[in-house]
């Protein structure tokens, strides 16, 4: 997967106002509630088809074609893209913008799929974590706790995944 800063200058150069958490939440989202792995995902996820479509093996790409694989990794390999040098209340901001992306991203591609309940569940607590605010007290030094934030995160992206994509997927070989 390629790295944030590689990221940052290619969504720069197609004029994205998006961070790269925001991007990859957008697209996880998308890929996550069955929407297609298509190459100009930056125009389906953000709903502008006047946005243009990442080069053949530029970062966008890789973002995407990482992402693809990730989610459908059977040892469960998903990572989030967030910063990985930066105060630990930067990550967590970023974090949470990832978690609101993924939710655009997922609705956009849901369509008229229904949840099971844990799926239901895992879509509230992402809910939540968009629309949560770091204390202006809080310390930069609760790694623990932010990497235990991300770990339940990566299982709940996996789960809304398995539920709307590979869950259908089964069905479908069943019929």
């Amino acid at each position: 997967m390629p790295g944030w800063t590689e990221v940052a200058q290619a969504a720069n150069r197609l004029a994205l106002a998006s961070s790269p958490a925001e991007l990859h939440g957008s697209l996880c989202g998308w890929l996550a509630a069955g929407g297609a792995d298509v190459a100009d995902w930056p125009a389906q996820v953000m709903v502008d088809s006047a946005l243009s479509t990442p080069v053949a093996g530029d970062a966008l790409d890789r973002l995407r074609r990482a992402s693809v694989e990730q989610l459908r990794d059977p040892d469960f390999g998903f990572q989030m893209l967030l910063p990985e040098d930066a105060a630990v209340s930067v990550r967590a901001m970023e974090l949470f913008a990832w978690c609101r992306a993924f939710l655009g991203g997922f609705g956009l591609a849901l369509g008229q799929a229904t949840l099971s309940e844990e799926a239901q569940e895992a879509l509230s607590d992402l809910a939540n974590l968009g629309g949560a605010q770091l204390d202006e007290g809080e310390q930069d030094d609760d790694e623990e706790a932010l990497a235990e934030i991300e770990e339940y995160l990566r299982m709940a992206v996996l789960l809304l995944h398995a539920d709307c994509v590979l869950g259908s997927q089964q069905r479908q070989r069943l019929h």
